[in-house]
């Protein structure tokens, strides 16, 4: 059975750096296509970055353009999400998807494997 488990979240000052992972279990990925989502409280699940397996190609919400890097080691199938600078507005649960290669990469429903979600909270 297709599984996802992300880790990495915590509690971080603004400023500060995490890394999240995305551990997939079988071959989860072999649609071709990896994402991160985020949901804060009230709000709708957002786009955050995708990442094509084949051929590196990556995408990312403005928002985060220039502090998050998404990233993927083919032979653990892991994904990783490394976000710099961050800020309270970058609080939320974090998700990890996995999809078939789309050019609509910011879609949720494009997405047909998810995560449980891990917390990010950062601190003013």
């Amino acid at each position: 059975q297709a599984q996802l488990v992300e880790s990495g979240g915590g509690l971080v000052q603004a400023g500060g750096s995490l890394r999240l992972s995305c551990a997939a279990s079988g071959r989860t990925f072999s649609g071709g296509l990896a994402g991160w989502f985020r949901q804060a409280p009230g709000k709708e699940r957002e786009f955050v970055a995708a990442i094509i397996w084949s051929a590196d190609g990556t995408w990312y919400a403005d928002s985060v353009k220039g502090r998050f890097t998404i990233s993927k080691e083919n032979g653990k199938s892991t994904v990783y999400l490394q976000m710099n600078s961050l800020t309270p507005e970058d609080t939320a649960v974090y998700y990890c998807a996995a999809g078939v290669k789309t050019l609509r990469v910011n879609i949720p429903r494009m997405y047909n494997y998810w995560g449980q979600g891990t917390q990010v909270t950062v601190s003013s």
